[in-house]
């Protein structure tokens, strides 16, 4: 299913358990664009700490009731490593978490998810298990820094979108699919850029990159072939209708050929 990640802020993270807390927002990648966290504020029962949900633990997603259920325990996210939301996540630390947990390591496998398209546990039934030590993902973050590409949602939504050419509109949220938590638009309001705006969605493929200096989002697109593409009407259900519609406008491929 498709949805807007902002759809997902406040929903309640249901363990086996007891409840962890409420999301706050999420950690994509902008080289795979993969939601790789929901960030999670526990509240009173654990001093208002901030930890960090990888979708590797969540079994369904609840819009009726608003709640996202986790396979894990109170006590293993209690004991889990303390990453400071505040500060850059490097892959180092990216690595203690997912060794923690048992997790598979994202980056090392072609796919969104290192060995597979979704995340599925690397003991699963078919799926093999990439091994890589704690020394060896140090290494690598000591050597390769731009390994860190974690985006925040909440940080990245405003961020101006630049065509080829000029500046087309901002960004204002995220379309993920929250069976492989891949994020596949960015949702972009042009209306304070021209007369007659109209809100629309890029498909990741055409983003070239995310410029923290400048606060910016590159395209791959020119202004005039943006402000000219299918209105996305937030309205009505995003289908494979509009995406098609929408890939024709550009001639572009679909994720899912």
């Amino acid at each position: 299913m498709l949805r807007k990640v902002s759809s997902l802020k406040g929903y309640a993270i249901k363990a086996t358990d007891d409840e962890l807390g409420s999301v706050k927002e999420v950690y994509f990648d902008d080289e795979q664009w993969g939601v790789r966290y929901l960030v999670v504020e526990t509240g009173t029962w654990l001093s208002q700490r901030t930890v960090l949900i990888s979708p590797y633990s969540i079994t369904g997603v609840d819009d009726l009731e608003e709640l996202i259920h986790v396979s894990l325990t109170r006590e293993q996210v209690k004991n889990s490593p303390d990453i400071d939301t505040h500060q850059p996540v490097s892959r180092q630390l990216e690595g203690e978490f997912s060794s923690y947990y048992g997790f598979g390591n994202y980056w090392t496998g072609p796919y969104l998810w290192g060995a597979g398209g979704y995340p599925v546990l690397p003991d699963a039934v078919g799926v093999p298990k990439v091994d890589e030590r704690p020394d060896a993902v140090a290494e690598r973050a000591a050597d390769r820094p731009e390994d860190v590409h974690l985006r925040s949602s909440k940080d990245v939504a405003g961020y101006h979108i630049v065509g080829t050419d000029e500046e087309i509109g901002h960004v204002e949220d995220f379309i993920c699919d929250d069976e492989s938590w891949a994020i596949r638009y960015l949702l972009v309001d042009t209306r304070n850029w021209w007369p007659g705006g109209k809100k629309v969605l890029l498909a990741t493929q055409w983003i070239e990159r995310i410029d923290w200096t400048d606060s910016t989002v590159q395209a791959r697109l020119t202004q005039e072939q943006i402000k000219n593409s299918p209105e996305y009407d937030e309205d009505e259900p995003l289908d494979r209708g509009y995406e098609t519609q929408l890939h024709a406008y550009y001639d572009k491929r679909g994720y899912w050929d």
